[in-house]
């Protein structure tokens, strides 16, 4: 099971304002779309996202909902106040390996995006951390 840093989620009430200081202050750029998730907005998140990176690293810029975790029935809510994202090859170990820690997780599966299976879960401070895999249905 492989496992690497793949994004860091942040949120905003401001998702342009947002966008266009990581722009220009910050010199990001835009995402090549074959590397972007496609959003579905009909299962409990449908708040605008942005995507920019620094030519490795995504950043997703998303907007806050404090209400989507209530709506999805998850416990972890990963946009009230942002995230950590890793990809790994293999998501059913990653789950296993989380079990045999006792770290419990919420299993977001396809809900906010169409491409990916993704869960989340806290480090011991609070932090949201998401872990996910690309679905084999994802466009190539």
């Amino acid at each position: 099971m492989k496992l690497w840093l793949h994004h860091v989620n942040v949120v905003s009430h401001d998702v342009p304002g947002l966008d266009r200081f990581y722009r220009d202050v910050m010199g990001m750029g835009d995402e090549r779309p074959e590397n972007l998730p496609r959003q579905d907005k009909t299962n409990g998140y449908a708040g605008d996202v942005a995507f920019v990176t620094d030519g490795q690293i995504q950043m997703h810029l998303a907007e806050r909902d404090i209400g989507a975790g209530f709506r999805t029935g998850q416990i972890v809510n990963p946009v009230a106040r942002g995230h950590i994202a890793f990809r790994t090859d293999d998501l059913d170990a990653f789950r296993a390996h989380l079990d045999a820690k006792g770290i419990p997780y919420s299993d977001w599966g396809g809900i906010a995006t169409a491409d990916w299976h993704q869960i989340f879960f806290y480090d011991p401070d609070g932090n949201v951390i998401e872990v996910h895999q690309v679905n084999d249905t994802a466009p190539d």
